[in-house]
């Protein structure tokens, strides 16, 4: 018995000590200093050299030198160079204001009495264009300042497109659609990737100075310009001072006013919409059955210089607090930061960063000073504006540090890829500290400057998260290889990932969720709401949605009808592409035309065996651009082609993207998206390296040679860990070649173009040993491939996740094949995703009246808004129809590249037994590359076998 007692107690005793040590581990947090301090951690002369922090250190000696300094008023109308302008007359309540294209350019003289540092204040009006940021670049006396003066950003404005709340026949509230609300805003010129908090300041010549605002995106109005001195926001102490006492002593000092969150008037963003939360009973209101709009903020409100604005009524003349409730539980050690600005300016300094840290619950937050004294602001009798701005804060300044510590750090990991190769030999020393000694040194900076960060961070947040774990793992990696230098060459793939890690790590800290589920004015007196969030709230709140879960469909979206004349559809993309779609349904479709329609979220392996079973839908949509052809060879799927309105609608997109969905005469779907591939590239390294974008193939091979020499390649898509073998088709079309004969009925893989397309595409990676097997968005981010090739949505990703090189990449047309008449032909393959309507559909009149509306141009255009408003700028909706494209939210120059490349698309047709050729061409293509087989007698022996499938698949349906 003892024994037994005594192997339990020192079991617990181990668990106990453990414990122990674990809780020691995370209390402790490691103090880096004794690393850093003491050192020169300046990288003046390393790095990027026009960025605005050394643009700043440049001018430092004229810092403060314009505090007070009387404004420059700039007569807008007394440009001295203009394009593309034009004066309005009598235009919202202006006399007069200047339209300025996105095309077009104005330039002024400005007179400064005093050289130094100033800021540049605007008021402009976000006239309605495509719906994108309105950006405009800043040259001052012909040049370009510093990094991020050529894409200064002016915020649109959005809001609910009605007022009041609708529901669908289940009782769930519907989110209201946003639309442009423009009104004349107040702006200085900022950074608008928010690491530097203030806005910008300029350095300006005593005496005059030429200012010129180049069109990037959008037109914009003005109405004032000035150049000022540097603004300084006051202390509460001093704010206070100077306010009447004796007006805003207010009769009723228990006033309170509870404002919900989601009646927010105005935004920066259509994504700030009201939401749903189900996740706390603490939510007002609360709810588990029906969707309730209960708050605001969310995963959306997270990108610097989004805002969502409030409107109050103050009852009179009077100082009221202001509180909120708020929860951040999106970054567990992270901080979230909020503005406050009341009708449009900020108060006083201590909230111009208001923190906002981890917390699970909701925690009604009142502004406080440093001292814990709540602040009073002054508001007269009448409405006023309550707006929450997204500022980093101290944070700003650290992102700043971490994104020039990634970009050296790629510059680095380049210069040693010079020497090694991207798989250097283990058992080679390279001597990369004799060969590369400037390297050795910066790394030992590098190191030093990171572990500051680290400290910076863990200081500023109050706990060591995640993100700082990868800048520790990177100066730890590099104070190793400086200690010893002949690791580098065994842990470079490592130290790769370690710097794309840190480079997530930054898009991460500069994420900035919020949710607010409502505000509080009230007097001094006033009893303010307590947040009830407990145990038992929490519990009583999981049994309910735990009891609705059995009673709701939550496959069912919006209005449910019932009854033979309703027309049921199936989505087979995403909840929020289908809860959209619904609500436009029912807002637009429906009463515009009468006709019920159902549509129910599915999985695309659930669609055939409900056609076979003979429960499927009457048309579905999003689904795989193969499948309407299989379904018509089995006569599952109606001829689109004999409705009324097919030629009116045909028109709208470019022919290549209908010949996947056409058989035998009919065309069996429509199509909804379309992809297609782009060149991308490093302008940045390409400049270094003395080369210029290839226009054609052979220009490629040209530049090859000098890529490889740096040891960095090109990505050319292959078949070695996907399917993808769109070069090879791209190779087959720029040789007025085709994949199939006329009918369809066999593969002229085999003639004499097919061969030699298929040889030049093998080429790429037998001869010019292009790599098969490539992530292309961390490779193009750090460097080591500055050139590529990928589907045109690629943009979207590096826009929003590839911060670190902005302004260092572009994208341009495809290379392709020069002509006798010297034109260069750009063809290249498209894919897409389709609609179709079943042969078995109940109401098919009434189908093709819905897909024709799903296709049309209004409603991919507001299809497409709304889902990026709802996912990001990374979702843009890459619609095929051509008026619909024009018309989202692309950049002009961009809109050119993809218009023209789209032009020069190719469809490829399905046909029976179509599957056998995609596999085979993939089986043909690794044939050649791994087992370096002839490729005329591999892809001729593949012909044949792909014809005898072709031919047992005709047959099998009855075909010639």
């Amino acid at each position: 018995m003892w024994k037994r007692h005594k192997e339990t107690l020192i079991t617990i005793g181990i668990i106990a000590a453990l414990l122990a040590v674990f809780l020691a581990t995370r209390s402790r947090i490691v103090d880096y200093s004794a690393k850093y301090t003491g050192f020169d951690l300046t990288t003046s002369e390393s790095g990027r050299q026009n960025t605005y922090a050394k643009y700043l250190d440049r001018y430092a000696r004229y810092a403060g030198a314009t505090l007070g300094a009387r404004d420059i008023p700039v007569d807008i109308f007394s440009y001295t160079a203009a394009e593309g302008v034009s004066e309005l007359v009598n235009f919202e309540g202006e006399a007069r204001a200047l339209r300025t294209e996105e095309n077009g350019f104005v330039e002024y003289s400005v007179f400064v009495g005093k050289s130094g540092l100033y800021n540049i204040y605007l008021e402009y009006f976000p006239v309605e264009a495509r719906g994108i940021p309105i950006e405009r670049s800043l040259l001052i006396n012909g040049e370009t300042p510093f990094l991020g003066a050529e894409q200064l950003a002016f915020q649109r404005v959005w809001g609910d497109a009605l007022t009041g709340v609708k529901t669908d026949n289940q009782g769930n509230e519907i989110r209201p659609s946003q639309i442009e609300k423009p009104r004349w805003e107040k702006a200085y010129l900022k950074d608008y990737m928010g690491y530097f908090t203030i806005p910008y300041q300029f350095y300006f010549n005593a005496g005059d100075n030429a200012i010129r605002f180049e069109g990037i995106n959008e037109p914009l109005v003005i109405r004032k310009i000035r150049v000022t001195g540097v603004a300084v926001t006051p202390a509460y102490a001093d704010y206070i001072k100077e306010i009447n006492a004796g007006r805003f002593q207010s009769a009723n000092q228990t006033f309170v006013e509870k404002i919900q969150g989601e009646t927010a008037l105005y935004r920066s963003d259509p994504s700030l919409y009201a939401v749903y939360d189900r996740s706390s009973g603490a939510t007002e209101p609360a709810s588990v059955a029906k969707i309730k709009l209960n708050m605001i903020g969310g995963q959306s409100w997270r990108v610097s210089g989004q805002w969502i604005e409030w409107e109050i009524e103050a009852p009179e003349d009077g100082v009221y607090r202001i509180s909120v409730k708020a929860r951040q539980n999106y970054n567990r050690g992270f901080v979230s930061n909020r503005t406050l600005l009341i009708d449009g300016e900020i108060p006083c300094e201590e909230v111009a960063a208001i923190p906002f840290k981890y917390d699970n619950k909701w925690r009604l937050i009142t502004f406080k000073d440093k001292d814990g004294n709540d602040l009073y602001f002054p508001l007269a009798k009448g409405k006023h504006t309550i707006r929450f701005d997204i500022t980093l804060g101290e944070l700003g300044g650290m992102l700043n540090v971490m994104e020039e510590s990634v970009f050296r750090l790629n510059e680095m990991y380049r210069k040693i890829l010079v020497l090694t190769g991207p798989e250097p030999d283990p058992y080679r020393d390279y001597r990369v500290d004799y060969v590369y000694p400037d390297v050795i040194a910066a790394m030992a900076k590098e190191s030093k400057i990171l572990y500051k960060l680290v400290d910076d961070l863990t200081v500023y947040s109050g706990e060591r998260g995640s993100q700082a774990a990868s800048a520790l793992t990177l100066a730890r990696q590099l104070e190793l290889f400086v200690k010893k230098p002949h690791k580098i060459p065994q842990m470079l793939i490592n130290f790769k990932g370690n710097i794309s890690g840190l480079g997530d790590s930054l898009n991460g800290l500069a994420q900035s969720q919020l949710d607010i589920d409502y505000l509080v004015v009230s007097a001094k007196d006033a009893k303010l709401p307590v947040v009830h969030e407990n145990f038992f709230v929490a519990a009583m709140h999981e049994l309910r949605s735990f009891f609705v879960s059995f009673f709701v469909d939550y496959n069912n979206l919006g209005d449910v009808h019932r009854g033979e004349d309703v027309v049921d559809v199936w989505m087979l993309s995403g909840r929020d592409q289908s809860t959209i779609l619904k609500a436009m349904i029912d807002d637009t479709f429906t009463p515009l035309t009468g006709i019920k329609i159902n549509v129910k979220l599915v999985a695309p392996d659930a669609v055939m065996p409900a056609v076979v079973a003979g429960t499927g839908p009457d048309a579905a949509l999003s689904i795989p651009q193969a499948d309407p052809v299989n379904y018509a060879i089995r006569s599952a799927a109606m001829d689109l082609s004999r409705f009324e309105g097919f030629d009116q609608m045909k028109a709208e997109f470019y022919d290549s993207v209908f010949v996947p969905l056409r058989y035998s005469g009919g065309t069996y779907g429509l199509p909804e998206a379309q992809y297609f591939n782009v060149m991308f590239y490093r302008t940045d390294i390409m400049a270094e390296l003395g080369v210029d974008p290839p226009e054609t193939w052979e220009d490629l091979i040209n530049i090859l040679p000098v890529i490889q020499k740096s040891n960095m390649n090109v990505g050319i898509p292959s078949v070695a860990t996907t399917s993808d073998f769109s070069n090879f088709l791209a190779q087959l079309y720029q040789r007025h070649g085709t994949l199939y004969n006329e009918e369809g009925s066999r593969t002229l893989l085999d003639s004499e173009i097919s061969v030699d397309a298929f040889d030049a595409y093998t080429k790429f990676f037998t001869h010019y040993k292009a790599p098969t097997v490539y992530d292309f968005v961390n490779r193009f981010r750090t460097g080591e491939m500055p050139l590529g090739f990928a589907d045109y949505t690629t943009f979207n990703t590096l826009e929003v996740f590839a911060p670190e090189i902005r302004g260092l990449w572009d994208f341009g047309l495809m290379p392709g094949r020069r002509q006798p008449n010297g034109e260069i032909d750009r063809s290249a393959p498209t894919g897409s995703v389709a609609s179709m309507i079943f042969s078995n559909a109940k109401n098919p009149e009434s189908a093709w009246e819905f897909l024709k509306w799903w296709v049309s141009a209004d409603t991919q255009v507001r299809f497409g808004r709304e889902l990026e408003s709802v996912m990001g700028a990374a979702a843009r909706y890459p619609t095929g129809n051509i008026k619909a494209f024009q018309r989202l939210s692309w950049g002009s120059r961009e809109m050119a590249v993809l218009s023209e490349q789209r032009s020069w698309t190719v469809g490829t047709p399905e046909v029976p037994g179509g599957y056998y050729v995609n596999r085979h061409i993939v089986n043909a293509v690794r044939r050649v590359l791994n087992e370096g087989e002839d490729t005329r007698e591999t892809l001729l022996d593949y012909s044949r076998t792909i014809n005898d499938e072709l031919i047992k698949k005709r047959k099998e349906f009855g075909l010639e």
